[in-house]
């Protein structure tokens, strides 16, 4: 897989990774209350839930397995943002605090849609030592000026046929 087809891969990835997020986003089917759309009136049921004689009590130290207990509403809060840092952690990696957000990386990429193909485009103009390449004579030609060895097209024949006749 060539360098410009794994920059792609991983804008993809993080790209779909993104996508998988907003779609998330305010996705309540896991939620066991029946007012799903209205988070007052869901509070509300977990509330008499909680006061009923079934036994449902508020116990933060339940498990997601217990059926009979309602964890509180700062229980729920700890546990959302466990889950969302451990999200963060997973995206992130061992990115440190200056590149640890999309919103980070995008400036660091000047938030250029374009920054892989253009950064695979750069690179692929870059002279290899392990594969031949192909350049045009004007890309020669600065390769050339900038390692200060001349003309790449100079023909010595006739160069030395100058020098020869003495002109």
């Amino acid at each position: 897989m060539t360098l410009n087809q794994r920059i792609i891969a991983l804008a993809k990835s993080i790209g779909g990774d993104v996508k998988a997020l907003i779609e998330a986003d305010g996705d309540l089917t896991e939620l066991t209350t029946a007012a799903k759309e209205n988070l007052v009136v869901a509070i509300n049921e977990v509330r008499e839930l909680a006061s009923q004689s079934s036994g449902a009590k508020i116990d933060d130290s339940a498990t997601n397995g217990a059926t009979t207990v309602v964890w509180s509403a700062d229980k729920v809060y700890d546990a959302i943002l466990e889950a969302r840092n451990e999200l963060k952690n997973e995206l992130t990696g061992d990115a440190g605090a200056a590149l640890d957000t999309l919103g980070e990386l995008a400036d660091v990429l000047g938030n250029n849609p374009n920054f892989a193909t253009e950064i695979a485009r750069g690179m692929a103009k870059r002279v290899r030592v392990d594969a031949a390449q192909t350049f045009t004579t004007a890309e020669k030609q600065q390769g050339c000026n900038n390692l200060g060895i001349g003309n790449p097209d100079y023909d010595f024949v006739a160069g030395y046929n100058t020098a020869k006749t003495g002109a």
